[in-house]
């Protein structure tokens, strides 16, 4: 798509915030792009001057905003693990962040609508996963200069680790409406990397 003038990037981000909104309401199945078009204003012309694949791209956008959100959710906690306490207040936000959300995921959600195969939604899912990893990876590396944490642990594959064990509780969630595999996910993955007792919050 060429350059959108100022006014047209509005008309586009209005666009893309209310279907979020909208699919965060009410489901991504029960959403229509005529419910985008009353909620945001816009008439069908200006969705597919925007989104020219329709209800496919715009899903696509959604996503990649709610990947995005995933991580921003998580500020300025996950940037900042430099301690001992400040991993155990990243703790508290992801926790927080997962309570908050319930048993509705719109990220999960809109993926599933588009296929998890396809090109595009691998896309978001890979680049979300590589960010989160960096971030707490970066932390890992931080605490190993500091000496806080052995510096022949791998990094990045600690990370990984933490990251899946992440995953794996909100899935576990979002089926049963409990954190307590998520906590301990994360409780048990810290402490691994040597935090030994909790620090204050």
């Amino acid at each position: 798509m060429p350059a959108l003038t100022r006014k047209g990037a509005a008309t586009r981000e209005r666009i893309l915030q209310g279907a979020a909104a909208q699919i965060r309401e009410h489901g991504v199945v029960a959403t229509t792009l005529d419910d985008v078009l009353a909620r945001t204003t816009t008439s069908k012309s200006q969705l597919f001057h925007y989104f020219p694949g329709g209800r496919e791209e715009l899903l696509l956008a959604v996503a990649r905003l709610e990947a995005d959100r995933v991580l921003e959710d998580q500020q300025p906690q996950l940037g900042d693990l430099s301690s001992w306490p400040a991993w155990w207040r990243w703790r508290d936000r992801v926790i927080e962040r997962y309570r908050a959300q319930g048993t509705l995921c719109p990220l999960n959600a809109v993926m599933s609508q588009l296929g998890g195969v396809t090109p595009g939604a691998q896309a978001v899912v890979t680049e979300l996963m590589r960010s989160w990893q960096a971030e707490i990876a970066a932390g890992v590396r931080h605490m190993q200069q500091a000496g806080e944490i052995d510096r022949a642990l791998d990094a990045d594959r600690a990370a990984a680790a933490l990251l899946a064990g992440v995953q794996g509780g909100v899935l576990i969630q979002m089926s049963t409406g409990s954190t307590a595999h998520l906590e301990a996910a994360l409780d048990i993955g810290i402490a691994h990397l040597g935090a030994g007792d909790r620090g204050p919050a």
